[in-house]
């Protein structure tokens, strides 16, 4: 069966370092942005310039449940789904606007759904596929200041619990990643000093790279399928 893997939220950080590193291993990607097309038509250049594979690339919300089935209706056949789009919002609860609030949810647990919604027929057809959810550390243990993107974190760290053993009768494994620090944009909202006050927390005594977070996520789309249900921590032992 022809690898194939659909990766949210591609046109950088730990979505694009995914996006290449599964393709070195051969896979046909679908490839999605929210805004950031240019970014991701660059992706899309340097990857097909770079490996026998076929990339396709799509601008979609993929918090908007009209955009992703849309989307899917491209889609013929696909074996791996990174969920992987995100956005963050620092701040007092208090203090949050409502839309603010669910546009969060949507991006970050909306589009979870929507995605595994339309995914695993396909799977189910073809009798193979597998789900990875990008989580995070917050997502465990909950964050000040981030109780917002904590909630959204946590909802998809029970979403990947509870439709693993759905999907566990049909051979479908369905994972998720809780990421620590990572040297993403997303990232970048904190200073040098806040930065490095966060590394001094972090038994590694550094911050990670998008490509080490894709290495991972690669490795776990190659596991057994008796590995399911799991919230894998990546994060330099900081939690």
């Amino acid at each position: 069966m022809r690898k194939s893997a659909l990766i949210t939220g591609s046109s950088r950080g730990i979505g694009r370092a995914t996006a290449f590193a599964l393709a070195e291993q051969g896979y046909h990607l679908y490839l999605t942005c929210q805004n950031s097309m240019e970014q991701l038509k660059q992706v899309q250049h340097e990857i097909t310039s770079r490996f026998p594979v076929i990339c396709q690339i799509y601008e979609c919300d993929m918090g908007n449940h009209e955009a992703v089935k849309k989307l899917f209706s491209e889609i013929e056949q696909l074996t791996l789904l990174v969920n992987n789009a995100g956005r963050s919002y620092i701040g007092l609860l208090s203090e949050m606007d409502v839309n603010d609030w669910e546009n969060l949810m949507h991006t970050n647990l909306d589009s979870v759904f929507f995605t595994c919604k339309y995914a695993i027929p396909l799977f189910l057809h073809q009798g193979y596929g597998r789900i990875i959810n990008i989580s995070s550390v917050w997502g465990n243990v909950g964050a000040s200041m981030e109780a917002a993107y904590s909630a959204s974190k946590g909802g998809v760290n029970a979403l990947t619990k509870a439709l693993a053993r759905e999907l566990a009768p049909s051979g479908i494994p369905v994972n998720a990643v809780a990421f620590g620090m990572i040297d993403t944009d997303m990232n970048r909202c904190f200073s040098e000093e806040e930065r490095a006050a966060i590394q001094e927390e972090i038994p590694a005594d550094r911050i990670a790279s998008p490509e080490e977070a894709a290495q991972m996520i690669c490795k776990l789309a190659e596991t057994p399928s008796y590995l399911t249900g799991q919230i894998l921590t990546f994060d330099g032992g900081w939690t």
